[in-house]
């Protein structure tokens, strides 16, 4: 099996950890576990995961810490596991590094097609197919000092190369791609599970929040502001769109 397919499960709960083991199997992943978040961040460091699934209850250290110190080394995407149901527990989850949530008890089909969502979209090494269009021919998207590359995975702002996370970049390519377009939140949850922009499952309104976070953590790494956008624009209540070009 490739190294693109390893999975890891980050869980001190003996059966949900064997659940998700055997629901990343399926899937197709060589699944590897951990029980504790230090055991967890040592396994990512050693085996480079595709994805990470990561219970919030840890016995040594939280799942929001064991987030942040894996984003230090890894692009991984990381479906947090949550017992609790707060948003506040939510937002900080996904400002930490993770890509997506899931609250216990949770459908074993549901985290399946999540993960299968997420492996659709490429990695730096893998491209992929785009689900409203296939990606521009153009190698390099240029547009106020930010230049993306989809090919090589990289976006260079003012000739500084930043460190995204893969949701972070397909969100930053979506709205490169879109140009003075507004994309809804609706639309950009549906992007980042490779659904068509149209159509598809349903959308709640913790999904449209996590988006917000996404673009909040966006925001900060380009060195971005509301209040004087160079790139992404907020339309209040509807969704974003680029900022308009200062070239």
């Amino acid at each position: 099996m490739s190294e693109s397919r390893v999975g890891l499960v980050i869980e001190d709960d003996e059966d949900i950890r064997g659940l998700v083991r055997v629901v990343l199997a399926q899937a197709g992943f060589d699944v590897h576990a951990a029980s504790t978040g230090s055991e967890g961040v040592e396994a990512a460091k050693r085996l480079n995961p595709a994805v990470i699934t990561l219970d919030l209850g840890l016995p040594d250290i939280d799942g929001f810490e064991v987030a942040r110190q894996i984003r230090q080394f890894s692009d991984a995407y990381i479906v947090m596991l949550t017992a609790r149901a707060e948003e506040l527990d939510t937002l900080i989850g996904l400002e930490s590094g993770a890509d997506d949530y899931l609250t216990k008890p949770f459908r074993p089909r549901e985290l399946r097609a999540r993960v299968a969502a997420m492996m659709r979209r490429p990695r730096s090494d893998a491209p992929a197919s785009e689900p409203a269009a296939a990606p521009s021919t153009e190698q390099l998207i240029v547009h106020n000092g930010l230049e993306l590359s989809y090919e090589a995975r990289t976006v260079v702002v003012d000739g500084v190369e930043l460190n995204l996370t893969r949701t972070e970049f397909t969100l930053l390519y979506a709205l490169l791609e879109a140009g003075r377009r507004v994309r809804t939140k609706s639309e950009l949850v549906r992007r980042l599970r490779d659904e068509p922009y149209d159509v598809g499952g349903y959308i709640s309104d913790a999904d449209e929040r996590s988006v917000e976070v996404h673009m909040g953590n966006l925001r900060k790494k380009l060195g971005d502001t509301p209040q004087n956008p160079r790139w992404l624009q907020t339309v209040r209540g509807i969704g974003y769109r680029l900022a308009p070009s200062q070239e």
